[in-house]
């Protein structure tokens, strides 16, 4: 990052709502953002410039329940500075909002990707064509974050037909902006700027060759970020962000960088679903039963718009793939904490009947 001074804690999103969040902590620790972490602990920016700390007892013990509970770009945290010129991250302060998906292996442990952000902003590339799907799902993650969703489709400069296309997403994407931009032209980043603030924050999501580096270089009007090339056969980037990173446009906001995904596992209840295909809502409320799935019953109102061509049967299937995913992920996840549960009792049952077996007699009359 380059700065000509350290931000303002405001300039990095402060504001009297985290500040009493922070007050419990206020006599002993500081505050600060977390820009980037890493095995070894978090970088962050606080009043005084960037600082590097470790992970606190607490913020340990927590990670050892669930991962979300680790520190991650975008959160604000209590720090507390040492004797010895340590720094330790004591306290997570509670997220406002926050991009979760599921992990890639069988954990069911899920993955916060960034916090505390006012716009999750989805980038996808129209060179080569953009993928529906993936689109779809980010959206989920974005509704289900609690932050709102925006579609930034780039390379415009690139496609014969960008209307055609930008029609398309938009179809996908009901009751979302979408806007076509491109970092060679210049075109439609003064709409992504109009959504920029001092203390607003943006996080930027979608897979390696979207130019999601190139599009934060643009906006900070000077190489911040690096880029690779993409290749022409099928628009796949290297990674050449290979980590989260909140990076901060002096005067304007802040703006979270996320590597490429390449799965995106999803963490989502129905209402993020709902939120994603709310034509697919709105038509369920004429269905005959109040319970249809919308699969084989009679007088359902979704099938029928299908029927009629009023509704894509592409959305619908997509509607059915993303809810049997976040369903799953429902249950995998109480499997999880119900085994948590279990391990916790079986390990204090385990503590008292050594404490009985240790003490056995030493309390028994005629026992010196």
């Amino acid at each position: 990052m380059s700065h000509l001074h350290p931000p303002s804690l405001a300039e990095l999103g402060w504001d009297a709502s985290f500040a009493s969040a922070f007050a419990p902590f206020a006599d002993d620790y500081v505050p600060a953002r977390v820009t980037r972490v890493d095995r070894g602990g978090a970088d962050m920016l606080g009043a005084d410039g960037p600082l590097r700390a470790s992970l606190g007892r607490d913020v340990l013990a927590a990670l050892a329940t669930h991962r979300t509970a680790a520190p991650t770009v975008g959160d604000w945290v209590a720090l507390r500075h040492w004797p010895d010129d340590r720094t330790t991250i004591e306290a997570v302060l509670t997220r406002r909002t926050c991009v979760v998906r599921d992990s890639a292996d069988t954990t069911s442990n899920a993955q916060a990707l960034a916090a505390n952000v006012d716009l999750v902003v989805v980038v996808e590339h129209l060179d080569p064509e953009p993928d529906i799907g993936r689109i779809e799902r980010l959206l989920v993650l974005a509704w289900g974050s609690g932050a709102r969703p925006l579609v930034l489709l780039t390379k415009v400069d690139l496609v014969p037909d960008p209307d055609g296309m930008l029609a398309e997403v938009a179809a996908a994407a009901p009751g979302v902006e979408v806007v076509a931009v491109s970092a060679t032209t210049g075109e439609g980043i003064d709409v992504v700027r109009s959504h920029l603030a001092p203390g607003r924050t943006l996080v930027l999501l979608g897979p390696s060759g979207a130019g999601k580096s190139t599009l934060i270089n643009v906006l900070a009007g000077e190489q911040v970020m690096a880029t690779g090339r993409t290749r022409a056969v099928d628009g796949k980037g290297r990674h050449i962000t290979t980590h989260r990173e909140l990076v901060v446009l002096p005067g304007t906001g802040v703006v979270l960088d996320t590597p490429g995904l390449r799965a995106v596992g999803l963490v989502a209840d129905e209402e993020a679903v709902a939120s994603a295909f709310p034509e697919i809502q709105e038509l369920a409320e004429f269905c005959r039963f109040r319970d249809c799935a919308h699969e084989t019953e009679p007088g359902c109102a979704v099938l029928a718009a299908v029927d009629e061509g009023e509704l894509d049967e592409r959305r619908l299937a997509s509607w059915r793939k993303l809810g049997r995913e976040a369903a799953f992920h429902a249950r995998r996840a109480d499997a999880r904490l119900r085994a948590q549960e279990v391990a916790v009792w079986k390990q204090r049952h385990m503590e008292l009947r050594r404490h009985y077996k240790n003490n056995r007699g030493k309390n028994s009359p005629g026992v010196r």
